[in-house]
Parts: C-alpha cells; sequence; structure tokens
C-alpha cells in the first residue's frame, strides 16, 4: 500500500510509463501544489507572501543535500545546470600548457564541452576507457596518469551504460598525486551513496531534475571548502559579493563559500518545486528510495532476460545501478524504442541500446507491461524481416 500511494502522487502514470528517470523526471501532484500555492501567494502579496520565504526555500534545499552528501551549506550553490557548475570548474582552474586532463570515453557532453578550451592553451585532454566493469576501468585510468595529470574530471554514473564509476579509488589517487578531482553527479546524486569527504572529491555539479526529481532548469555545484580558492570566478554578479542585499557602495570582497557562483537572481518558482521534491524524498527516507530504485531495476532486468535480452549490468556483477541497459543481437533497438514510445512505454536508445530507469513511483505492474510490449515489438520485428527475406527470393 505504501508504494501504491507513491505511484498515485504521480499523474504520470495515468498517461505513460515513463522509464526515463535518469534522464528527466516528470512533476509529483505535490509539488503541483506547492508551485501552485507560492504562484497563489505571489499574486497577492509579492515577494512579501508567506506561502515561501527565499531564505528559508534556500536553506531547506541545502539542508537536504547536505546530508544526503555529507557536506556544509557553505559548500553548495545554486546554479542552472550540470553544464554551467561544469564550465564554472573549468574555467576557474589555473592550468599551463603540458598540463594534462583526464575525461571519459563516451562522457555526456557537460562534462566534455566545458574542459575543450584548454585545448586552444596547450593542455592536453585524455579519455580514459570505459571498460567492462568499474575495476577494469581503474586499472585503464591509472594507466593514463602521468606526472602532469592535473585534472580528473568523471561521472558518477555512466550515463550510457548504468555503471558506477570507482569515485571513492579515484578520489584517493587524486589526493595521493595531488590532482584536482571533480565529478559531474547528474547520473548518481540521489540514486548512489555519494560521501564527498570520504570519496575526496573536490568540485562536483549536478542537476536536479533526475533522480532527485527536481524542475528542468536548476542545478547544484559543490566546491570543497579547502578548494574553493583554487577556483577564480569568471563571473561576478550582485549576489557574488558579501552583504549582497545592500546595493551601494559597491562590494570588492565576494562571499565566503560557493554562494559566490550563484551570481544574481535565481529563478525562485523553481527552487520552491526542488525543496518540495527533496522533501518528498527526505520523508520516504533516501535510503529507502533507493533500494526501492535498485529493486525496481533488478526486477526489469530479471524480465528482460527472460525475453532474451543481454542487461548491460551483468557485466558488473555486485555493483548496484537503477539504469537497465540492454540489447538483443540481430534486432535494432532504436527501432524497439521506437516501437516502445509509440506504446506510451517512454526510453531512449543510447550507444545502440536500450536504456531503462525506473523510479519510485513505477510498479512492478507497469514493468511487466513495457516488457509485454518490448517482447511483442521484438516478434514484430522478426516477422518483417523474415517477410523481407521472402520477398528477395520472389
Amino acid at each position: 500500500m505504501f508504494w501504491k500511494k507513491i505511484q498515485d502522487a504521480y499523474p504520470v502514470n495515468k498517461y505513460l510509463i515513463w522509464l526515463n528517470n535518469c534522464g528527466t523526471t516528470p512533476a509529483g501532484t505535490h509539488v503541483v501544489e506547492a508551485v501552485s500555492n507560492f504562484i497563489q501567494g505571489y499574486s497577492q502579496k509579492g515577494l512579501l507572501t508567506e506561502t515561501a520565504g527565499f531564505h528559508k526555500v534556500k536553506q531547506g534545499i541545502k539542508a537536504i543535500l547536505c546530508r544526503l552528501m555529507n557536506c556544509s551549506e557553505n559548500e553548495l550553490c545554486l546554479i542552472h545546470n550540470t553544464s554551467e557548475g561544469m564550465n564554472y570548474i573549468s574555467h576557474g582552474f589555473d592550468l599551463k600548457a603540458g598540463d594534462e586532463i583526464i575525461l571519459l570515453e563516451n562522457e555526456y557532453p557537460s562534462n566534455i564541452y566545458p574542459w575543450q578550451h584548454w585545448e586552444e592553451k596547450g593542455v592536453i585532454l585524455k579519455t580514459a576507457p570505459v571498460s567492462e566493469n568499474p575495476e577494469q576501468f581503474l586499472e585503464q585510468l591509472k594507466k593514463n596518469i602521468t606526472d602532469k595529470t592535473r585534472v580528473i574530471s568523471l561521472s558518477l554514473v555512466h550515463w550510457c551504460t548504468g555503471m558506477p564509476l570507482p569515485i571513492e579509488e579515484t578520489g584517493l589517487i587524486c589526493r595521493e598525486k595531488n590532482i584536482e578531482f571533480v565529478v559531474d553527479g547528474a547520473q548518481g546524486v540521489g540514486l548512489i551513496d555519494v560521501d564527498v569527504k570520504k570519496m575526496n572529491i573536490g568540485f562536483m555539479a549536478f542537476s536536479a531534475w533526475k533522480w532527485l526529481m527536481g524542475p528542468l532548469g536548476l542545478g547544484v555545484m559543490y566546491i570543497a571548502k579547502n578548494r574553493l580558492e583554487k577556483l577564480k570566478p569568471i563571473f561576478k554578479g550582485t549576489e557574488s559579493v558579501i552583504k549582497d542585499e545592500e546595493y551601494l557602495p559597491y562590494k570588492s570582497e565576494l562571499k565566503p563559500g560557493a554562494d559566490r557562483f550563484t551570481i544574481s537572481t535565481p529563478g525562485f518558482t523553481d527552487w520552491v518545486y526542488f525543496l518540495e521534491s527533496l522533501e518528498f524524498l527526505n520523508n520516504i527516507g533516501f535510503k529507502k528510495v533507493q533500494d526501492r530504485i535498485f529493486y525496481l531495476a533488478d526486477y526489469l532486468g530479471q524480465r528482460l532476460r527472460q525475453i532474451g535480452f543481454e542487461v548491460y549490468s551483468d557485466r558488473f556483477p555486485g555493483h548496484k545501478t537503477g539504469i537497465v541497459v540492454c540489447e538483443k543481437k540481430e534486432i535494432s533497438c532504436a527501432n524497439l524504442v521506437l516501437q516502445l514510445n509509440n506504446d506510451k512505454i517512454i526510453c531512449v536508445e543510447r550507444l545502440g541500446r536500450i536504456r531503462f530507469a525506473p523510479h519510485v513511483y513505477i510498479s512492478e505492474h507497469q514493468i511487466d507491461s513495457a516488457v509485454r510490449s518490448l517482447s511483442q515489438a521484438c516478434i514484430s520485428h522478426m516477422y518483417s524481416k523474415s517477410v523481407t527475406r521472402q520477398g528477395g527470393y520472389l
């Protein structure tokens, strides 16, 4: 009954089976109510509305994230997306020609494009092969590290395969070799355990709208307290400085924490949305949320194997993931995804495979329906292929 109530809180379930939650997540009724209440209050009293206070909402968001990630509030700032955070981080470093940056093979663009400007300055960008499992990846990564390596920037979880990366082990290497460790947390925060101190993460950016179920256009940046002065701010705005609510005289002193990167007036409605989503997950319990996602992913993997699909996570046993990637030989996964989408089952194709990602509001019944639809799509594909082949003989 508990999970049924969660499912009922998401209107999308009446229309679609949404299995792309590592891409975006639909809003629940609790979010609609919170945002509507704020808009109603704002229409009546503007910023004086009691329905949501600027500082209270900001503090609420940070408080939950700090407990989730094991950091302090002054190490977090609210931005717009992962790419923005990665650009702040990349452009803020002081590197020189001949230095090396190690990135991830087939990485999401938000952790590639922000680093490319360094190539114009003679900095070398290297790529570590994603490998079959985290252990193999770590070995490949070590082979790429030299005495000129200054930065390693990885994702918590690979967006195409669902494989968790060996972040804690990489963080230890970075600490031992005095390498700056940057993480794209978009696919991992809210899904896997993230302890930024234990993992020795110096810098991280992530979006709100994936496993944290927040709004599009809102992100978070983490900068470890002892790494803050390593980043030179490339922009300076109204909210970058101390006493930012006092407009005159102008200030030269930046805020003492990561908030100096928020720059100026945020999309406050998105903050209201995000806080409601975080409180929803926090009330369930992030550990309980994580266990539920892993259970649904395991269940989906089992059902896919039953209809003859290879499941990518079988290549890294012992490592939990909420992203289920599968394929079937001699069948175009792009065509299968198109058929599933036509059947109102939302998933995507990545690297020639099908990628699913269930969240807590998804049921086993919905997964069963998705698998039946996939099985039927395979039969239709094979029948069509057979007819085409026979027609060639005529």
